[in-house]
Parts: C-alpha cells; sequence; structure tokens
C-alpha cells in the first residue's frame, strides 16, 4: 500500500464533517473505508441548507461532491503525485428532500492504473461519476468529478537519472 499521508480515515471524516463550509452546509462524511477505496457523504436538507421552494441546494449538493475521488486517489496514491479536483458536473433529476447520500469508490485495481497511466510525470485526466440519492434510494443528481493526476517531477527525475 503506497499511503505515507499521515491521518487516518476516521479523523479525515471527523475533521471534514466539522469544516465550517461543510457544517454549515449539512454536510456530514460518514466514513472513508480503511484503506481509501470508498468513502459515504450525506447532506442534510434542513431549513438552513434547502433553497426557496424547500429542496437542497444545488450548490450544496455540488459542495457535498467535490473533493471525495480527489481524496480517494491522494492517499491511495501518496506524496509523489500530483492530485487535484479540476472540473465538476452535475444532472438534477429530481428535488432533494431530507437526508440525501453520495457514495464515492475507487479500487485498488483502478488507482494501480491511474498510477500507471501517470508514471514519468504523464498528466492523466480522468472523469468519476456517482449518483445522490434520497432516504427512499431514488437518484436525485448524477454527478461528474474530474480529477487530474501526474507523478511529481522530482520523482520522474529520481527515475530518469538513476538509469
Amino acid at each position: 500500500m503506497i499511503n505515507d499521508v499521515r491521518i487516518t480515515p476516521r479523523r479525515l471524516a471527523i475533521g471534514m464533517s466539522l469544516w465550517i463550509p461543510n457544517l454549515f452546509q449539512g454536510i456530514r462524511v460518514r466514513r472513508f473505508a480503511p484503506d481509501w477505496t470508498s468513502a459515504d457523504v450525506e447532506l442534510h436538507v434542513n431549513v438552513f441548507t434547502r433553497n426557496f421552494v424547500g429542496t437542497a441546494f444545488g450548490g450544496s449538493m455540488q459542495a457535498m461532491t467535490d473533493p471525495y475521488y480527489f481524496m480517494l486517489a491522494m492517499h491511495q496514491l501518496g506524496r509523489d503525485y500530483v492530485v487535484w479536483d479540476t472540473r465538476g458536473e452535475i444532472e438534477f433529476l429530481k428535488p432533494g428532500r431530507g437526508v440525501l447520500r453520495a457514495r464515492f469508490e475507487l479500487s485498488r485495481e483502478h488507482a494501480d492504473q491511474l498510477r500507471e497511466r501517470a508514471r514519468g510525470g504523464a498528466k492523466v485526466l480522468e472523469w468519476f461519476e456517482t449518483e445522490i440519492t434520497d432516504a427512499s434510494g431514488e437518484t436525485v443528481a448524477r454527478v461528474r468529478r474530474e480529477v487530474y493526476i501526474r507523478e511529481k517531477k522530482r520523482v520522474t527525475e529520481r527515475v530518469s537519472s538513476s538509469d
């Protein structure tokens, strides 16, 4: 496992839930998997997080999906890689009410493929998709997030000079 980032999944989930932008938008990180392959996030729609017509504010739905694929990739790939969240798209399908949920998954195999594609400093742009669902399991929105990955120059240069 390549993970020299020094925060535990549990601590990150707690910290992200208490982080002011998430806290005041009703976003709660329920868990990061111990091996950084998934994350579960909730948005609690209430008087502070709803829009003019009483449903989930679209900006909060976008925010609840913002950093999680980036974080899963960063923790699995480790410090030798630059990882950025570059773009997001959301398709609203129905009004969101109550507690909304999203699950983010990045398998070990997929992370290994990304690592291989980024080897030597190659730029990788990868789209990830998830759904936001309501309490009954119906899809409220479909979300796509693009993540940028590249092996850091110091690593590429170190490997090149040792050849």
